[in-house]
């Protein structure tokens, strides 16, 4: 091959050093350009928008000669979502990896791909619309195992606090942020390992990487500290990496669950081995997993032994029943049940038979904002997102239903908090979860969205899964995706609890933790889904504790359902970057950390109970006989989430809320009333003329 003066330059951002002596006359840039594909005219993201594609597939050409061994071609990528070939000469030698995130990998090249003369490197794009930049692409006359094994570092991975080795996540990139691959000999079953990313059950790698400048990231998930190193490598040299990890994130009495958690094995999606699985798992600190393969039950107590890592959680067999009218997660389930029969499209029908499955004791929507089969649960035929009426007719009956899934976020990542506002206010008691719903080792991060369920972790090998399932049951969990957010009432109630013989005024407390490397700038307080509290912060009170605010506030007079929210700014390390929707409603997308209650139910009115806002309305509108004056009236007593439940009960008893005499009512209405009535009014078809 050819070698040329810019070849160093690329080299430069894809090694971050000039090539080793050794690599001379062996390495070559075949392009040092990063090409923007996509649609002309069409962004799929505001960050393309200005931008002109160079169109949709890309074709360099370049000299060579005809290689007689197995070498190796280096691409950088970014934003890879969908399948993308790579060919050379017409013959496919591989895949661009799937990931949105900045890397390189390395694709082996056969022997006899190159041919003497021009040659042709063509990347061919997938049929569904997927901008990327890819390029800088590097030709090297070595196989893989001698590219990437110029340099040695022998890594080991403490906890700060015992010595003792950790499970944890390593990830590699260039000193410019892209991922970058490594050399490991003989890595499955004892390593995870993709691009720039290795699991090791014990704190323990050996990974080969070209000379050069790399920077080296240790990090277990939520709870820990990310330990940072550069290192500057020459060839033939071996290196030795100690790094320590803090428990930085307390979390006495509760337990990180992931409650949507799937394999390539057997679900036959994504790319992780169930054995890799288990190293992603204790990896990223979680200690009660749910084994949610589609349509299938799977125990992952002898995978976990098989791996070494059985100490560190308590798996969880379940099933993620998946219908053409939406996806369940059920879990714990009896091992050698039968799986819920996935045809089943009628709910009722369909919830009879989840919950007839031996050991059920949670049922969890997922996603419920997603399109799967041309189905998508709350979508506006089939879900009222002000009331949380079932627009099909029959009354909901899950436990539970995600709020945050880290695999499947929103473009809005509120919607879903108000879609589950909705549903409490109808009366339903609905536990917010926070989930994965990950399929793959490091494209998204298992256990990045998680729930912690109030219960006893002092040993994770042996949590008690019948008591983590009546927390769920109760409500008792806080959803967390990169912040901790707790909240107690009179310093007494907490979450899932009823706050009853209460004054004239409540002190709502609220704390929000989170590892060093994640920050909060707000925390809102939420009253029956109307946000009553907002507090920016300004600075942290610690490292770890983001904010403690202390609110207090007149005790309504009636029963209303508190939640904590806060959020901050997205985590742009890779060893934790968040993730872009796969099922985007704006080509806008701004990322946020964010950690959530469940509520804690206030008795208002001091009956020692907890009437929800539909409860009120139907009541209130009752009493008023239908009269628009009367029920006008009388709702001046309630917020706006009573006022959007009576419009909805007198539309379906026949009135109309958008007929004049209501509308010169409402004139005179509170403005909690009015908004109630807009936003309920704004769900409804457009009146005939």
């Amino acid at each position: 091959m050819l070698v040329r003066i810019k070849a160093i330059v690329v080299l430069g951002l894809l090694f971050a050093a000039t090539p080793c002596r050794a690599a001379v006359g062996l390495v070559r840039t075949i392009d040092e350009r990063l090409h923007y594909l996509g649609t002309p005219g069409d962004p799929e993201w505001k960050e393309f928008e200005g931008k002109t594609p160079e169109g949709r597939n890309l074709d360099v050409q370049f000299t060579a000669h005809a290689n007689t061994n197995e070498g190796t071609l280096f691409i950088r990528q970014r934003d890879v979502k969908l399948d993308w070939s790579v060919e050379l000469n017409g013959r496919k030698i591989g895949k661009l990896f799937l990931s949105e995130q900045d890397l390189v990998q390395a694709l082996a090249l056969p022997p006899g791909v190159l041919r003497d003369g021009v040659n042709t490197l063509s990347i061919i794009p997938p049929k569904e619309r997927d901008d990327i930049e890819v390029g800088q692409f590097v030709l090297d006359q070595r196989p893989p195992r001698e590219a990437l094994n110029e340099s040695t570092l022998n890594i080991r991975v403490v906890d700060d606090e015992n010595q003792k080795p950790l499970p944890c996540r390593l990830t590699v990139t260039t000193q410019y942020g892209s991922l970058f691959p490594f050399y490991m000999e003989n890595s499955a079953p004892a390593f995870a390992v993709r691009p720039g990313v290795v699991y090791t059950p014990d704190g323990t790698a050996r990974i080969g990487l070209p000379s050069g400048v790399f920077k080296l990231y240790a990090s277990r998930g939520f709870e820990y500290s990310v330990s940072t190193q550069s290192v500057t490598l020459p060839p033939g040299r071996t290196y030795p990496i100690h790094l320590r990890l803090r428990r930085e994130v307390p979390t006495p009495g509760l337990v990180a669950c992931d409650t949507h958690v799937h394999t390539f094995t057997y679900s036959h999606h994504g790319d992780a081995t169930v054995e890799e699985r288990m190293l992603t798992l204790a990896g990223e600190g979680i200690e009660l997993p749910v084994a949610t393969d589609h349509d299938v039950l799977i125990d992952y107590a002898e995978p976990a032994r098989k791996t070494g890592v059985q100490n560190y959680f308590t798996p969880i067999i379940g099933d993620e029943v998946t219908t053409d009218a939406g996806h369940f997660n059920i879990f714990p389930v009896q091992a050698g049940s039968r799986v819920p029969n996935r045809h089943l499209t009628d709910w009722p029908k369909l919830m009879g038979e989840l919950r007839a499955t031996p050991g059920v004791r949670v049922v969890v929507l997922n996603h419920p904002r997603n399109i799967h089969s041309n189905f998508q649960p709350f979508a506006a035929k089939n879900f009222n997102p002000v009331t949380g009426e079932n627009r099909r007719g029959f009354e909901f009956s899950f436990d539970a239903m995600e709020v945050v899934n880290s695999s499947a976020l929103q473009s809005d990542l509120m919607l879903t908090f108000r879609d589950w506002f909705a549903l409490l206010n109808y009366g339903y008691r609905v536990t917010a979860v926070g989930s994965s719903d990950c399929h793959d080792v490091s494209r998204y991060i298992v256990g990045q969205g998680r729930s912690y369920v109030m219960c006893d972790d002092a040993d994770p090998g042996r949590i008690n899964v019948e008591a983590a399932c009546q927390s769920f049951l109760k409500g008792r969990v806080l959803v967390s995706l990169g912040l901790l957010t707790q909240m107690t009432v009179e310093d007494k109630f907490g979450v899932g609890d009823l706050a009853t013989g209460l004054g004239e005024l409540l002190r709502v407390s609220v704390t929000v933790l989170g590892p060093s490397w994640t920050s909060a700038d707000r925390v809102e307080l939420y009253a029956n889904g109307v946000r009553i509290r907002e507090q920016q912060v300004e600075a942290p009170v610690s490292p770890v504790e983001k904010t403690r605010v202390t609110w207090i506030i007149p005790r309504p007079a009636h029963d209303v359902h508190l939640v904590a929210i806060a959020s901050g700014p997205p985590v742009t390390g890779p060893y934790w970057q968040i993730p872009k929707p796969y099922q985007p409603s704006s080509r806008a997308w701004e990322p946020r950390v964010i950690g959530a209650t469940n509520p804690i139910w206030v008795d208002g009115d001091g009956d020692g109970k907890f009437t929800a806002p539909r409860a009120y309305a139907r009541e209130i509108v009752k009493h008023s006989g239908g009269d628009p004056g009367k029920l006008i009236a009388e709702l001046a007593r309630y917020d706006e989430a009573v006022a959007a439940q009576a419009a909805s009960l007198c539309q379906a008893s026949g009135g109309d809320v958008r007929s004049a005499e209501f509308e010169q009512t409402l004139k005179g209405a509170l403005r909690q009333v009015q908004r109630g009535f807009a936003a309920y009014t704004a769900t409804l078809p457009p009146k005939a003329n």
